[in-house]
């Protein structure tokens, strides 16, 4: 892993994570690489829930995209140190840095310590409640609006600012002019962007960059605004200090108040909120969708090609959000995420995708970015994702699944026709589809196979279907509809009993026909296919821990999947790993793997997709929404399984509607554990 940039003279008190990597391959590649890149884990996360912005432990923004997460970046510094784009404050000389979040807030604080004082720099992408929706975010403008606060701590500091935006992933080097000695005005293609500062007077060189530098005595406080707005829409206008006071308290309010309503109280509570945090800050607010992460690119393996765009929402992630969200008291999102999963699959059962743009886009196309060197020289940088066309048979299961929960949620009884209609062709889809081989569900791109993971969840979709009958009297009535569906869940289930099983072992493989193991079988059991302690599931734990298991971390599978290079562990499928132990009854190794992981996300809490079991080095994007559910699944799965502790769940809502028991052989009664996969 790259080291940190040593220009501003700046050292961290809190070290980023080693460098160093496994195998002699990815050691060769890392030669390779440049080496001025922060590490993945130096990264802090700031959004409003429609931009968002990744800060470095030096406090220079060197990722962000404006009004949507999706969007084309202003800053992309992390994917390319030279063309990419950046805009830093810190100290001109020799300092120290600390950071954190205020507390339960998204709003960064880093602290500079100098030889003749200290500084420090506050960033948050400001927002602020709708009082007519608690929870949504007030719209007002501007729109997009980066916030920096600068204030003197002690004795004084010489400040610089550092000002170079770089529009459409560092392809424009804009066109920057000064109005006033304290405003920059930046156009170019689409985008325009405002630069107020009080660290004056700003200067502008030939190259599209902006410097000042400006000394700072204790009690002196400096704002920077950055506003965004869309080519021909930017007005020239400043901010007062009154004004831009207010936004940072109401943003403050905003994030305190919305952590404040996190009703788990069970071990590692903070962790909870944080994770929870990010999975709001990742809630796209115009339409309730929520992104896998918040960047592209971000390598699994340092030089390799397993570079991906996640700023979508993929349907396997719904129902387990769902679930996560509502547990932990945060109903309106989870039924807002619910309601727009409804809207965008809305259609044909046919015309189903694995996953959708934001905005409930379809259309995903995957460019590389060839301009762009990548983060420590690994390449290609992509924009979109090719995998949105693949047939993953778990989608229909997983929709369901979600449809079955949001129901639960809003304690429904009855589904209208014309919905009830929709979800009886994606049931009868699954059938007429189970038996065909897929790309499962982590994409591959070396052929399609019988994945048991995909199996499983086409029963899932029957079987939930057959539960969403009693909700729909139109279907019930329709003359052996529910036997032919009970037949279809049966023979499902056959097959996955015989072919899914290692007969020498007798642990669920990762495919039919093929004897390599792979953790998404852990789900057998969290899905409630098999009781808990069933010695298939045992089976199964045992041959994770003894084969995909390095240091604590958990793979996804070892066997080839078409893509050249390797990866790290991934985080989701050590917390999988922690929840299956924990409902077996083995709490003391489940929490030692939830622990593991913990211990490796960064100073602010923060995880991406994936763990160098080697060296804790975080890999992938980053954050990843999928790692910190895990978390929340994983700490309500050990909470729940801790002889004599009281449930910290379900909600009211869901109390009323739990019949059956966990492990029991039809688990949709009991969504809201089966939600925690």
């Amino acid at each position: 892993m790259g080291r940190r940039r040593q220009d501003p003279g700046c050292v961290a008190r809190s070290s980023g994570q080693s460098s160093r990597s496994s195998g002699q391959r990815r050691r060769e590649m890392n030669d390779m690489a440049k080496t001025d890149y922060p590490p993945i884990s130096d990264y802090a996360f700031l959004s409003d829930c429609h931009s968002v912005a990744l800060v470095s432990r030096d406090a220079s923004v060197e990722w962000a995209c404006f009004h949507r997460f999706d969007g084309r970046s202003v800053f992309a510094r992390i994917l390319d140190r030279d063309r990419g784009g950046y805009f830093r404050i810190a100290p001109a000389g020799q300092c120290t840095t600390t950071r954190r979040y205020l507390p339960g807030t998204n709003v960064l604080e880093t602290r500079f310590d100098t030889a003749t004082g200290a500084v420090t720099v506050t960033d948050c992408l400001p927002v602020r409640e709708d009082l007519t929706h608690p929870g949504r975010v007030e719209r007002r403008p501007p729109d997009g609006l980066l916030l920096r606060t600068v204030r003197g701590e002690s004795g004084t500091v010489d400040v610089e600012l550092e000002f170079a935006p770089r529009f459409e992933y560092g392809m424009t080097v804009p066109y920057m002019e000064l109005t006033d000695e304290d405003l920059a005005v930046v156009t170019g293609g689409p985008d325009s962007l405002l630069l107020q500062s009080e660290l004056a007077p700003l200067k502008v060189d030939d190259l599209g960059n902006c410097t000042a530098r400006t000394t700072l005595t204790e009690g002196q406080v400096a704002h920077v605004a950055l506003t965004y707005a869309q080519a021909g829409a930017l007005t020239i206008e400043r901010h007062s200090p009154v004004d831009l006071n207010g936004r940072l308290a109401e943003t403050v309010a905003f994030w305190t108040n919305w952590a404040a309503r996190c009703t788990y109280q069970g071990a590692h509570r903070d962790a909870v909120v944080r994770s929870a945090l990010v999975l709001k800050g990742l809630i796209y607010d115009e339409t309730g969708a929520l992104a896998a992460a918040p960047t592209t690119s971000l390598p699994e393996e340092i030089g390799g090609e397993r570079n991906w765009d996640y700023r979508y929402t993929w349907l396997r992630d719904s129902a387990a959000m769902l679930g996560a969200l509502g547990a932990i008291g945060y109903l309106e999102e989870a039924e807002r995420f619910g309601d727009w999963l409804l809207r965008t699959t809305a259609g044909r059962a046919e015309d189903l995708q694995i996953m959708y743009g934001i905005g409930g886009e379809r259309l995903l196309h995957e460019v590389d970015l060839d301009h762009l060197e990548g983060y420590r020289a690994s390449r290609p940088v992509r924009v979109g994702n090719g995998a949105w066309d693949q047939f993953q048979l778990d989608t229909y299961g997983e929709l369901l699944e979600a449809t079955l929960l949001l129901l639960k949620l809003r304690g429904r009884q009855i589904i209208a026709p014309r919905g009830a209609r929709f979800l009886r062709d994606v049931v009868d889809l699954n059938i007429k589809r189970w038996q065909e081989p897929d790309e499962g569900i982590w994409e591959i791109r070396g052929g399609r196979r019988h994945f048991v993971f995909s199996k499983l969840m086409a029963w899932a979709a029957v079987d939930c279907g057959i539960s969403l009958l009693d909700m729909a009297p139109e279907l019930a009535q329709d003359p052996g509809l529910r036997e032919r569906w009970e037949q279809a869940r049966q023979e499902m289930r056959t097959t996955l009993e015989t072919k899914g099983v290692d007969p020498k072992t007798g642990a669920f493989l990762q495919a039919f026909d093929h004897d390599a193991l792979d953790a998404s079988s852990l789900q057998v059991s969290l899905r409630g296919f098999l009781p808990s302690n069933d010695p298939r599931i045992l089976a199964t734990i045992d041959r994770t821990e003894a084969e995909l298991t390095r240091n604590g971390h958990v793979y996804r599978y070892l066997a080839a999947d078409g893509l050249p290079g390797e990866e790290g562990s991934f985080v989701f499928c050590t917390l999988w790993l922690a929840s299956a132990l924990a409902r077996a009854g083995r709490t003391e190794e489940a929490e030692k793997y939830l622990s593991g992981v913990l211990d490796c996300a960064n100073d602010l809490g923060l995880l991406a997709e994936e763990i160098d079991p080697d060296t804790a080095e975080q890999l992938g994007n980053f954050p990843q929404g999928f790692s910190h559910l895990g978390v929340i699944s994983a700490a309500l799965n050990l909470a729940y399984a801790q002889s004599g502790a009281d449930a910290p769940w379900p909600p009211p809502r869901w109390a009323q509607t739990r019949t059956d028991p966990p492990g029991g052989s039809s688990p949709c009664g009991w969504a809201e554990l089966r939600a925690f996969p």
